[in-house]
C-alpha cells in the first residue's frame, strides 16, 4: 500500500472480472482500474466501453488495458482468469490446467514489485486461492479469495424471503468449500439476535427445521441453476468481489466469508476454505472463530480434507 491512489488491477476479462469492474465502476471502488488479459485486444476494448460509461457515473476512476509491470504499485490484483472444464475431464486435470494459469499470472505479478493483496475469483476458488498464496509466497493474510461470500448473501437473502424481513437483519453463513461439501452452521444462524433454531421451535406452524435444510440445499444448488438457465453465473460474484475491495479500502474490518487460511481455527491447519472472516485494509486481519456444534465441527472436518486432498493432489508443495 504505497500510496493514497486506490489502484485495482484486475486479470482476466471474461463475464466474472467484468461484472466485478463494471460494479467498481458503479459504486466508485477505486481510483485506478487496469485490465490484463491474454487477449489484449479484448482487454482494449473493454477498457474503451467502461470509459465510455465514465460520464454517466459518480466515478473519476482511469480504466486502461496494461501490463503485469502495472501491478508493481497496485493495492489489490484481483484474479479472474483461468479455463473452462472439457467434456469428460476431470476435476484434477481442470486443477493442474488452472494451476499454470497462476503460475504462467503470479510469477511475473510478483516480478513487478507487487506488495499489494491477492483476491482470487477463478474456481475452484478455495484450492485456487491456496495455489496463489503457495506460487506468491505471500503471507496467508494477503492472499484471499472469494470463499462463500456469495453463497452466504443468497443464504440470507432466501432466509429473509422465509421469514418475512430484510436480509440485511438475518445473520447467518455457509462455511466450507464454496462447492458441493458447503455447510451452514443453523445454530449460528440469527434473525436480529434471535436463533433461528428458536423461532422454529417457538413457532412450529410457521417455520420448520425442514425448510431451513431446503434452503440450504438450495443455495447449494444455486449456481447449478443459474447456469442452467444463462450458461454462467457472473452478476452476484462479481457483486462480491466488490464487497470484498471495498472492505479493503475503508479498512472496514467488516466480517465477510471469504476463503483464508486455517491456522488451528476449527481444528484446522493450511488449508483455505470459506469461513467469517474480519476483513481490511491489510486483508485477512483474523478469523472468526464460531462455536459450532459437534456435528457443525464434523460437516468443516469433512469439507477441508476435501479441499485439502484436491490441493495435495496437484503436488505443488
Amino acid at each position: 500500500m504505497v500510496n493514497d491512489n486506490r489502484k485495482v488491477v484486475l486479470v482476466g476479462t471474461g463475464m466474472v472480472g467484468m461484472s466485478y469492474a463494471y460494479a467498481l465502476l458503479n459504486q466508485n471502488v477505486c481510483d485506478e482500474l487496469v485490465l490484463i488479459d491474454l487477449d489484449k485486444e479484448r482487454a482494449q476494448g473493454e477498457a474503451m466501453d467502461l470509459n465510455h460509461g465514465l460520464a454517466f457515473s459518480g466515478s473519476n476512476m482511469k480504466i486502461y488495458a496494461g501490463e503485469y509491470s502495472d501491478c508493481a504499485d497496485a493495492d489489490i490484483v484481483a484474479i479472474c482468469a483461468g479455463v473452462a472444464q472439457k467434456p469428460g475431464e476431470s476435476r484434477l486435470e481442470l486443477l493442474g490446467r488452472n494451476a499454470a494459469v497462476f503460475r504462467s499470472i503470479i510469477n511475473p505479478i510478483g516480478e513487478s514489485g507487487f506488495n499489494g493483496i491477492f483476491l482470487v475469483a477463478t474456481n475452484p476458488v478455495d484450492v485456487m486461492t491456496r495455489i496463489a498464496c503457495v506460487l506468491s509466497g505471500f503471507n496467508p493474510r494477503r492472499v484471499l479469495g472469494t470463499g462463500t461470500a456469495l453463497d452466504t448473501a443468497r443464504l440470507r437473502y432466501l432466509l429473509g424471503e422465509y421469514f418475512g424481513v430484510d436480509p440485511r437483519n438475518m445473520h447467518a453463513y455457509v462455511m466450507g468449500e464454496h462447492g458441493d461439501s458447503e455447510f451452514v452452521p443453523w445454530s449460528q444462524a440469527m434473525l436480529a439476535t434471535k436463533p433461528v433454531l428458536t423461532i422454529c421451535k417457538e413457532h412450529p406452524d410457521r417455520f420448520h427445521k425442514d425448510d431451513l435444510e431446503t434452503i440450504s440445499e438450495e443455495v447449494r444448488g444455486a449456481a447449478q441453476k443459474i447456469i442452467k438457465a444463462k450458461k454462467a453465473t457472473y452478476y452476484g460474484i462479481g457483486m462480491a468481489m466488490t464487497r470484498i475491495t471495498r472492505a479493503v479500502f475503508g479498512d472496514e474490518s467488516s466480517v465477510l466469508t471469504v476463503s483464508a487460511m486455517l491456522r488451528g481455527e476449527y481444528g484446522q491447519t493450511g488449508v483455505f476454505t470459506g469461513v467469517p472472516c474480519i476483513v481490511g485494509r491489510n486483508g485477512v486481519q483474523r478469523v472468526l472463530s464460531l462455536s459450532l456444534t459437534d456435528e457443525e465441527r464434523t460437516q468443516f472436518a469433512a469439507s477441508s480434507a476435501t479441499l485439502e486432498e484436491s490441493f495435495r493432489e496437484l503436488n505443488l508443495s
